[in-house]
């Protein structure tokens, strides 16, 4: 699907995408509801990208439609469909006449990408891709398009598909231009010993909590100032940290793949025998990406939790288990029985849940268990199923409220704003510093 997508961009002049909501999607496995298609925000109605709603009934002029043919790549149908905008009930506008199986069964936050074709195909100018939030492709497109973790829908230039690179343009003429020299003048060794290994893990985590105090004129991350200690967390691991982490990430690995292919004079010789190095690169480059997020949420947890003047010991052993937090230490949770459930608490973090989420147990830790992230796929199943197991989410403020995620259905989870301020501050006070 990601060869079609970037084909289908080629041909396009603009892309829009859009993080679908409960209501986009909700009525394919309801068939009880009578709606049947997803709303456009009024600024993309607005912004020309649709073919203009017109009045066509004086006697209903409140009620404004478009058609709109379609192309759905994944099923090969078209549509004749339409964009209907009621005046009268809200901004929005509904997109009407898709093929129901797209929306079916979709994990929250998935993503609907469609795009404008340059040049018409019979009637057809637009078309229209669903893609899971779980799926490899819905991945791609988010680290492409650079998507951060407010993102609710936007344009995009269409050769934003074939760009992975969030440095500026200086940035990227300067590391053309130092390669480019380096191949000139026998130095390329010297560069790659350069780039030869990324910062370490809470070297760039300390410069992405750096570069957003800085940012928003805070101090520090103590979580009984901020207003959304969530949000704060989640935009400093999802979208800070990993900008600087991809500067320094296509650096090294812009040099080690040129080193790979001026091995030889031939380029195609030096891709074909070459193709063994270039893929440890690439396989490299992948599992270093999924390590470094799951360490980096757990930093800046750390570091709210020292800001806060909270008391916790981290990655703790006991039992065989290694909770990633233990409030307020670990001689005080193996007490079990003999102390109070409310005087510890166990704090597990995973950036990304899935099926992981069944690592963490709350047998035999005689307190309470929170689970930490900032994932916004998390079916309401799954939140189910942990609340039978004793365990509560905690997630940021704004995926709490969120229209795209199923948790603002369950009093099990919290938002981290409410976490602190509730379960610790006002619940379990002993686990401050100015209660010891």
């Amino acid at each position: 699907m990601w060869n079609v997508l970037q084909e289908l961009a080629e041909k396009s002049d603009c892309l829009f995408v859009k993080k679908l909501s409960r209501n986009d999607s909700s009525w394919a496995d309801d068939r009880g509801k009578h709606q049947a298609g997803f709303y456009i925000p009024r600024d993309i109605r607005e912004a020309g990208y649709f073919p203009v709603l017109e009045s066509v009934n004086p006697a209903k002029p409140h009620i404004h439609r478009a058609r709109c043919p379609a192309f759905w790549p994944q099923t090969g149908e078209e549509t004749d469909s339409n964009l209907t905008h009621y005046s009268n009930k809200g901004p929005e506008t509904h997109f009407t006449v898709v093929p129901h199986i797209l929306f079916r069964r979709l994990s929250p936050a998935s993503l609907l990408v469609s795009g404008r074709l340059r040049d018409r195909v019979s009637m057809i100018q637009h078309w229209f891709v669903i893609l899971d939030s779980n799926s490899e492709e819905a991945e791609l497109v988010e680290t492409a398009l650079d998507l951060d973790s407010d993102f609710h829908s936007a344009l995009f230039n269409a050769d934003a598909l074939r760009s992975f690179t969030s440095l500026r343009r200086d940035e990227v003429a300067e590391l053309i231009d130092r390669l480019r020299y380096a191949l000139r003048t026998g130095t390329l060794d010297m560069v790659l010993a350069d780039y030869a290994s990324l910062p370490a893990p809470d070297v760039i985590a300390d410069a992405a909590r750096t570069e957003w105090l800085i940012e928003h004129g805070r101090e520090s991350l103590d979580p009984f100032v901020l207003d959304a200690p969530g949000d704060a967390i989640m935009q400093i691991s999802r979208d800070v940290e990993f900008r600087i982490f991809k500067r320094h990430e296509l650096r090294r690995r812009a040099t080690e793949v040129v080193r790979i292919l001026v091995a030889q004079t031939d380029l195609v010789a030096a891709v074909v025998q070459g193709f063994p190095d270039l893929d440890a690169v690439f396989l490299s480059a992948s599992q270093q990406r999924k390590t470094r997020a799951g360490r980096s949420f757990e930093h800046h947890i750390a570091a709210t939790l020292k800001a806060g003047r909270i008391r916790f010991e981290e990655q703790a052993v006991t039992g065989g288990r290694r909770p990633d937090f233990v409030l307020p230490n670990l001689q005080t949770f193996r007490l079990g029985e003999k102390r109070a459930p409310a005087e510890a608490l166990v704090l597990a973090a995973k950036t990304t849940l899935r099926e992981r989420w069944k690592q963490v147990s709350s047998e035999g830790f005689h307190c309470s268990v929170f689970l930490a992230t900032v994932d916004d796929r998390v079916a309401a199943t799954a939140i189910e199923e942990m609340e039978e197991l004793g365990i509560r989410l905690v997630v940021p403020e704004s995926l709490k409220s969120s229209k795209e995620t199923c948790y603002g259905q369950h009093s099990s989870v919290i938002s981290f704003a409410e976490f602190f301020h509730g379960e610790i501050r006002r619940n379990r006070p002993t686990l401050m510093l100015e209660h010891t």
